[in-house]
């Protein structure tokens, strides 16, 4: 595969405006887009997880009761990008679980898979103890990996548990693996864009006026729908996406709508700032910054970013870029 038609990726916070910038470069580059997202996998999740309505790859893929993973990600985003190739089209990733990127990019980790027994029996310890208790036997078993994770965050928790149950090791232990596919991608030159508002609080505007749409729009009643499926509980990821858990959690009578909005908000701008975090730690990235117009005021490696003054638009500053390559 030649540069020119190689991948591309866009990411960012949530809210950032990836997906116009994507669906502006589909057009220009005869690409196809794939999702790059957790939530957008997931049936039934539309309204609070920003369906777009423009043609990707990987929306709507599995039922809201499954629980769908990076190593599937991974799988189904290589499959998708096969078949681009062979339309002569090019890829475009974009989304914003950085995991999900890190996995197809960088590699996986040769992990076991998920055991149901084992999930079961250590839910259940947590439903008697609470999630701190299985934080705390963590720690005693992997320190390391237990800092890093918040003790209500239950589903890391459990994964990171189970993994040092099923093969005794830390964490760091198991990494280091990574799959044909993550080579061969590693040895192509990629650009990789991280779009993002250059100024937080437009961003924090962006994220709270989208959620009021959405609500506006039917959010609530879709989480009510979900909850009304057969085997549908919070621990699933599907109800633990941003928003979703926290009007779900409404519906049964933890808190009102109003502190559920708030904590919905105060989940999302989380997200925005671990997703932030990730990026800043990337190397590679070019940045797009904008106003609160969503027109370019920086772009460029993070280390060097140039000040754009012309009032370009994203897809301006990427096709450049682009054709630089």
């Amino acid at each position: 595969m030649n540069a020119a038609a190689n991948p591309v990726c866009i990411m960012g916070p949530t809210a950032a405006g990836k997906t116009e910038l994507a669906t502006a470069l589909a057009a220009h580059l005869d690409g196809e887009l794939i999702s790059v997202d957790s939530a957008l996998v997931y049936k039934g999740l539309d309204v609070g997880s920003a369906k777009p309505s423009y043609p990707h790859h990987l929306i709507d893929i599995c039922d809201p009761r499954e629980v769908y993973s990076a190593a599937s990600f991974v799988r189904d985003a290589q499959n998708a990008m096969e078949l681009i190739k062979a339309k002569n089209k090019r890829s475009i990733l974009v989304g914003g679980s950085m995991l999900y990127f890190k996995a197809l990019l960088h590699g996986l980790d040769p992990l076991p898979g998920a055991d149901q027994e084992l999930r079961k029996a250590l839910t259940n310890t947590a439903r008697r103890e609470g999630w701190p208790a299985i934080h705390a036997d963590l720690a005693r078993r992997d320190p390391e990996t237990a800092k890093r994770i918040h003790p209500n965050h239950s589903h890391r928790l459990l994964r990171a548990l189970e993994l040092n149950i099923l093969t005794g090791k830390r964490l760091a232990e198991l990494h280091g693996g990574k799959d044909a596919g993550a080579r061969r991608l590693a040895a192509e030159p990629i650009p990789c864009f991280a779009l993002s508002s250059a100024n937080r609080a437009v961003l924090h505007y962006r994220i709270e006026r989208r959620l009021d749409d959405m609500l506006t729009r039917g959010f609530l009643e879709e989480v009510r729908s979900l909850l009304a499926m057969p085997g549908m509980h919070l621990e699933l990821p599907s109800l633990r996406a941003v928003g979703y858990r926290q009007l779900a959690r409404h519906l049964l009578g933890d808190y009102d709508l109003n502190e559920a909005r708030q904590r919905a908000l105060a989940a999302t701008r989380q997200l925005a700032k671990r997703q932030l975090t990730w990026l800043r730690k990337w190397p590679g990235l070019i940045w797009i910054l904008t106003d609160s117009d969503g027109l370019v005021v920086q772009h460029g490696p993070r280390e060097a970013l140039q000040v754009c003054d012309s009032g370009h638009s994203p897809v301006e500053i990427a096709q450049g870029y682009l054709r630089a390559i």
